[in-house]
């Protein structure tokens, strides 16, 4: 029997290896020198052009932390209005309910699964207070013109980039079109640190809202408290929360950060393959990138109609997963989830786009070490069960 193909698998190397242990060796575990040196590193990376001042950069436990500090640092508070998609992970939706403010969907572009800025601007009420859109996958939403929609409002966009940290709109990083913009290092992203996230923005007040409210409201982080010339006393002028990334995991995310640009390509790489391989099956559509964009390739999205081949969407992933091929859907839409539809008040056909997005659409493996034999059995296999043919 043929090895299993898991859906993901991290790419881990001696540098990785490494870079932790030098932590675990140091002494000092959690945030310290190697958040800060993984602050500079994605500040640096996301920076529009080497002449312009680099962003700031927050690390944090995770993109749903940043989410969360954001919409408080942006000024959403309890009562307001927040214009999102429903076609993405819980995350977005919930960091708004926590704040008691109330998320707003708009929906998507079948083509690219992102918010559409017609669909965006039709949604807008006089409650709207922020802009959370989304680049689904890794390829860049349409910044300019949702940018456009919220400056003639006057309200800021967060980025929710969990997927896109390696993309670019022609030749500029995605991490400094919205006002804040936010990245994921969850397990399966392009740049892992097991778990973290990270917020990037221009504003320096906001960076500095965000750290301290990372670390329970207080004036100086342990690192600056206890490092050399330091000292021991704080004050808290917030309330905050327990959203500190450890040195451990900014030691990984750094390792990473130096294999970014080669990951990517092999990822790409691993786009272009399934591509050709997947050529010609009825029923399979490959995803679309938009001119002058750098898709980041966190996930590979096929669609398939289930009136054109012989298996539905699910039943083809279940046939896939008896295999050893490990396959995922990505996203079940916000409004379908009873909690929403009770909470909010929405419900199954309101947003078509991003229903069809999720009715048809299958994630398949893509990881730096997948090896060109393993996506050719994919599409060999996908090709088999939809036209028994293979």
């Amino acid at each position: 029997m043929a090895q299993p193909i898991p859906f993901h698998r991290p790419s881990i190397t001696a540098a990785e290896l490494d870079a932790v242990a030098g932590v675990l060796r140091s002494g000092w575990l959690t945030t310290g020198p190697r958040v800060k040196d993984l602050e500079g590193a994605v500040a640096t990376y996301v920076r529009p052009a080497a002449a312009s001042p680099a962003p700031h950069a927050v690390a944090l436990s995770s993109c749903t932390a940043a989410l969360h500090l954001a919409l408080i640092a942006a000024g959403v508070k309890e009562g307001d209005e927040v214009l999102t998609s429903p076609y993405t992970f819980v995350s977005t939706g919930e960091t708004i309910l926590w704040i008691g403010a109330r998320p707003v969907f708009a929906d998507v572009e079948r083509a690219t699964k992102n918010l559409d800025p017609a669909a965006l601007k039709r949604a807008l009420t006089p409650k709207t207070r922020a802009i959370v859109s989304v680049s689904i996958a890794g390829h860049p939403c349409r910044a300019a013109e949702i940018g456009a929609i919220a400056r003639e409002r006057g309200i800021p966009v967060i980025e929710d980039a969990a997927h896109s940290l390696t993309a670019r709109i022609s030749e500029t990083p995605v991490g400094t079109q919205a006002d804040i913009t936010c990245f994921s290092f969850y397990a399966t992203k392009g740049v892992t640190a097991g778990e973290g996230g990270m917020v990037v923005t221009a504003r320096e007040e906001w960076a500095e809202r965000i750290r301290r409210l990372s670390l329970h409201g207080l004036s100086a982080a342990a690192w600056s408290r206890y490092d050399k010339g330091g000292w021991w006393e704080y004050d808290v002028t917030e309330l905050g929360y327990k959203y500190n990334m450890t040195d451990i995991q900014g030691a990984l995310a750094l390792a990473q950060m130096g294999r970014a640009e080669a990951m990517r390509e092999q990822r790409e790489a691993i786009a272009r393959r399934y591509e050709q391989a997947l050529r010609g099956i009825d029923g399979v559509a490959t995803p679309v990138v938009g001119d002058g964009l750098r898709h980041a390739w966190h996930l590979y999205q096929i669609a398939v109609d289930p009136k054109a081949g012989r298996l539905d969407r699910g039943t083809l992933a279940r046939a896939l997963r008896e295999e050893g091929i490990g396959a995922s859907v990505h996203f079940k839409p916000l409004h379908l989830f009873p909690y929403y539809q009770v909470r909010l008040g929405v419900q199954a056909g309101q947003f078509p786009n991003a229903e069809d997005c999720f009715e048809e659409t299958l994630s398949l493996p893509i990881y730096p070490d997948l090896t060109d034999a393993d996506v050719d059995r994919v599409a060999q296999r996908i090709r088999y069960h939809l036209t028994g043919n293979g």
